[in-house]
Parts: structure tokens; C-alpha cells; sequence
């Protein structure tokens, strides 16, 4: 359902903040404390090194370009959510790298959060018809990732609001592997693009607006015409595309690729998490990932003891293991961190939101603007096939949050086959360091992460 719609977002709202509980203060120190570790190549460092040919693997020289999306108009108050089909994207059998994307406006300035709030962008690959040919009936097919919740969370890449400053890099010697020969017959492989803005100049509640809640929107049924259900405060049913103008912009994305060798490169895995699958705790066969939630304002008890913190948690079962060779978490503002765990309750990677404090692009104030990544050495965070994992996501409860999201993002290689036959159940012993990129390349020792299973 097309249609014009407003963002009220009329009334400036007061904030009281609380303060963590001093536990999980604690906790959040102590993960932060560093050790130095070899240095991963910076996003920007890899950019220059490849336009001069100068980064490569193996003998794999890294490739980049940088593409446009199609443009998308926005005004004040006015909402874009639009996929577009077959966009600009290499071709070939490739290992893709990176993907990074931020809003740019017709100039190609990057434009902060406080103008326009970037929900998500997503990347996603299917196969429509061979140029020509048959396609055997259907125009598209799709593709997804290899789960968890590849039904509602099928991309290969996304992010949203901390897109600038969140790495994307997939370590070497892996790579996503793409255009292998994997089409039905008489289909070849596309790309589409998904770009979810928010234009919130002028509001007066802009975190509202961001949150997408159903009041300041004016909406009461959902973009197919269903009624919104009782209770629905708000989320991407009340945040849907519109058709008003005037402010024309673009997701402006680079892909960095090597072209594939069997020799060179190991292929990963992707996985998707969502802290709001409760399949497994509810004996539910299949994964029922409703990708957003609600996080209430905390009780006035709470609230006296400075304890105004939301945690929710889950567990959700990866239907083959591996190696973790790259995880990050994703949530909204008010998030304060979410971490991943392994069935006997080892930390496989904790992920805690970066806020900007300034306004220029990159750095907004109250705004995520990044999420510290895992790099684990290779061998070093191993999960079992079918290993129940649990998704801890923790917010700030100071006020009714709508729309909030707790996800992982983890690429997973094969093992060793040996070693794998040899890994225990459970294992008591003490994990591995687990390394982090951002803001600088650092690792948390064997002996921290023992103290805080």
C-alpha cells in the first residue's frame, strides 16, 4: 500500500537516563580491556591498496568498485523502503571481500543520521531467467544465506544506522563465494538491493521516528492493507515506502572481490541470528524469527535501584559448525550490547555499540555509528553441527523502545575434519583469545573470557 503519509513527531520528549546496573558495568570494562594483536588492513588502507593493485593474497590481486544505487526522493517526515532489482554488482566466479554503503545525496556528500536515518540497507542475490533464455516458468528464484533465519533474514550482506564505521572485511584466506555455477538451468545470478531511510528533519521526536512508531506515522494498517495488530506500538509494519519527493539520494556501495581459486581461497558460510527466535525454547520445529521487538520501560522499582537495563535471550541451533572466522551484532539505539555463546556457555563474540558524539557524517550524536567485529584466529572459535547457541541482547529500558533489533552475523568455515571428530561435547578448558577490529585491532585474553563464562 503506496500512499502519502506524514511523521507527526510533534512533541519535543524529555529523557531521564539510568544507570547500568554496576554488574553489567563490570562486565562491559572488563571485555573492553585490551591486548595488543597484529593489525587487520583498515577498510580504507584496502580501498587505495586496491585502485593501485597493491593488496593481494596468494597471488589474488584484490578488486574494488564502487557503485550507486537508484536514486530515492525523500522529505521531511516521508519514509523510502524500496528493493530494486538487478543492481551493479561484479560478475563472475568471484570471493567477495567487503561491501560498504552509506546515503549520499545528488552531489555524493555523505548525509548524517540526523537528516536522514538509514534503517537498514540489505544485499541479496537471486536468480531470475537467463538474458534469452528459458527460465523454466519462474521469473525469479530465490537465494538466501544458510540460516538461521534465511526465511526473514536471507542477505548476504546488511547493516543499518553504524554502516560507516563497521567492518565488512572477510579475513583471508576465506571469501563469500559467488557465481560458482550454481544457477538452475536457464537461470543466471542477480542482485538486489534493499534501502530503508528515514527523513527526520524537523521532527521533534526523531528517535520515535526512528523507531518507526506507529502513532507519529498516522498508520493503522500495514503496506499489504492488513489491520495492524492490537498491542503493535511499532516497527517496519508502521515505516513502510510512500510516494512524496522532493530530496533526491542514493545508497552509494563498494564491493571489493578476488576471483575465485580453489587453491587460494576457503568459502565461509553466512549465518543470521535473531535474539527473537524462541522456536527452540518452544519446542517449535522451525526457526521463527520475528527480526524486531519491543523493549518496554523499565518498572519504577527498577528504576529506584538504577537498574533500567532490557536483556533478552534466546538459543538457536547452527545446523553446521565450523570455525567462526567473522562475527558482529546489530542493534538499534538504546542498545547497550549483544553477545554470542556456545552450548556449554563459552563467549564466542560480544559485540557493543559505538555512539557518535558529534554531527558530522559518521560520528552523529545519540546515533549507533558502529559495531565492534570479532576476527577470531582461525581454529580458535569452533562450534559443533547442530550446537545450540545462545543470542544475549541487552538495551537500555530508561524509555519504550520500538522497532529494536538483536541480531549476529557470523561467517562460518569447515574445520579440519579431524579436528572436528575430536571436539568434545562440551569443553571446560579455556577459550581462545577473541580478537576485535574496531576502533583498533585488539584481543581479549584466554584468562578474561574465562572469568566472565
Amino acid at each position: 500500500m503506496n500512499g502519502e503519509r506524514s511523521a507527526l513527531c510533534g512533541m519535543q520528549v524529555v529523557v531521564t537516563t539510568c544507570k547500568m546496573s554496576p554488574l553489567f558495568l563490570v562486565l562491559l570494562i572488563t571485555i573492553a580491556s585490551a591486548t595488543n594483536a597484529a593489525p587487520l588492513p583498515t577498510a580504507r588502507t584496502l580501498v587505495d591498496d586496491a585502485r593501485g593493485n597493491g593488496y593481494n593474497y596468494n597471488g589474488q590481486l584484490l578488486k574494488s568498485r564502487t557503485f550507486l544505487s537508484p536514486p530515492f526522493s525523500l522529505r521531511p517526515g516521508s519514509v523510502s523502503n524500496k528493493w530494486y532489482m538487478d543492481v551493479a554488482f561484479p560478475r563472475g566466479h568471484l570471493a567477495l571481500k567487503s561491501f560498504n554503503g552509506e546515503v549520499v545525496d545528488a552531489r555524493g556528500a555523505p548525509v548524517p543520521l540526523h537528516e536522514t536515518y538509514l534503517h537498514h540497507w540489505l544485499v541479496v542475490p537471486y536468480y531470475a531467467a537467463a538474458r534469452g533464455g528459458e527460465g523454466g516458468g519462474e521469473t525469479t528464484l530465490p537465494r538466501a544465506n544458510s540460516g538461521v533465519c534465511k526465511g526473514s533474514l536471507g542477505q548476504y550482506f546488511g547493516l543499518g544506522s553504524e554502516t560507516r564505521r563497521t567492518a565488512t572485511w572477510v579475513p583471508d584466506p576465506y571469501g563469500i563465494e559467488i557465481g560458482g555455477g550454481g544457477a538452475p538451468e536457464g537461470y543466471e545470478e542477480r542482485w538486489s538491493l534493499n534501502v530503508h531511510a528515514i527523513d527526520t528533519r524537523g521532527a521533534a521526536d526523531k528517535p520515535g521516528c526512528t523507531e518507526c512508531r506507529c502513532d507519529l506515522y498516522n498508520v493503522t494498517v500495514d503496506e499489504s492493507g492488513r489491520r495492524i495488530a492490537d498491542g503493535y506500538g511499532g516497527g517496519l509494519h508502521c515505516c513502510y515506502d510512500q510516494t512524496r519527493e522532493p530530496r533526491e539520494l542514493f545508497l552509494r556501495y563498494t564491493v571489493m572481490w578476488v576471483d575465485w581459486s580453489d587453491a587460494a581461497v576457503v568459502p565461509v558460510r553466512i549465518y543470521i541470528l535473531d535474539v527473537t527466535d524462541t522456536a527452540l525454547l518452544d519446542g517449535k520445529p522451525d526457526p521463527d524469527c520475528k527480526v524486531e521487538y519491543t523493549v518496554e520501560e523499565c518498572s519504577s522499582e527498577n528504576r529506584a535501584k538504577n537498574d533500567c537495563v532490557d536483556m533478552k535471550v534466546t538459543k538457536e541451533v547452527l545446523p553446521r559448525g565450523g570455525d567462526i572466522v567473522f562475527a558482529v551484532g546489530h542493534q538499534h539505539s538504546g542498545g547497550i550490547g549483544t553477545s554470542l555463546h556456545g552450548q556449554d556457555g563459552r563467549l564466542l563474540c560480544s559485540s557493543t555499540p559505538i555512539y557518535g558524539d558529534g554531527e558530522e557524517a559518521g560520528n552523529e550524536a545519540g546515533y549507533i555509528v558502529g559495531m565492534p567485529t570479532c576476527y577470531p584466529e582461525p581454529g580458535a572459535v569452533r562450534v559443533r553441527d547442530g550446537e545450540a547457541l545462545t543470542v544475549v541482547s541487552i538495551y537500555t529500558g530508561e524509555r519504550r523502545r520500538t522497532g529494536v533489533m538483536g541480531h549476529f552475523y557470523l561467517l562460518v568455515a569447515d574445520d579440519d575434519e579431524q579436528q572436528q571428530q575430536q571436539q568434545p561435547a562440551a569443553t571446560n578448558k579455556q577459550p581462545s583469545p577473541l580478537c576485535f577490529s574496531f576502533p583498533v585491532s585488539w584481543c581479549v585474553p584466554a584468562w578474561m573470557l574465562g572469568n566472565l563464562q
